[in-house]
């Protein structure tokens, strides 16, 4: 069964492909494109971006593994997009904020804690493929927040 599109959009142009942490290297593409939001348009424009790629990425995810037959495959990265852009909406156009909220959502989205690990085990399909990720990236922008009003006293 040929897919092209949903195919290109869940390994977001074959990132997904890519033999080793396809997962990480899609977060690190997703970091210009939302400093590119950002700059243009603010928080708003990320926030705006954020449930438009998401509801694209559970149609496209539902649509690979429907045809491979796997949950969650690893050639799906679309969820990292998501995940990495909601890290971001506490940071500014700091490049250290930025590395943070990468970090803190890589650990989130590596280690699972709960609930990230009870919606990866429970919801299945594109749905489940995507709100893992989603639910990672709010615990990395409540941290990242945390960190920021830390700092500003």
């Amino acid at each position: 069964m040929k897919l092209p599109i949903a195919w290109s959009v869940a390994s977001c142009f074959g990132i997904g492909r890519l033999p080793k942490a396809p997962g990480t290297w899609a977060s690190l593409a997703a970091l210009p494109f939302g400093w590119i939001l950002l700059y243009i348009g603010g928080m708003t424009a990320l926030a705006m971006a954020i449930p438009i790629v998401f509801v694209i990425g559970i149609w496209s995810s539902r649509q690979i593994i429907w045809a491979i037959k796997k949950e969650d495959p690893s050639v799906i990265v679309i969820d990292e997009i998501v995940g990495q852009w909601i890290a971001l909406l506490p940071a500014g156009l700091v490049w250290w904020q930025f590395a943070v909220a990468f970090i803190l959502f890589r650990i989130f989205d590596v280690l699972k804690p709960w609930p990230i690990s009870l919606v990866d085990r429970t919801v299945k399909g594109g749905l489940g493929a995507m709100a893992d990720d989603a639910i990672a990236g709010t615990a990395a922008a409540f941290v990242l927040w945390g960190i920021l009003f830390s700092i500003k006293g």
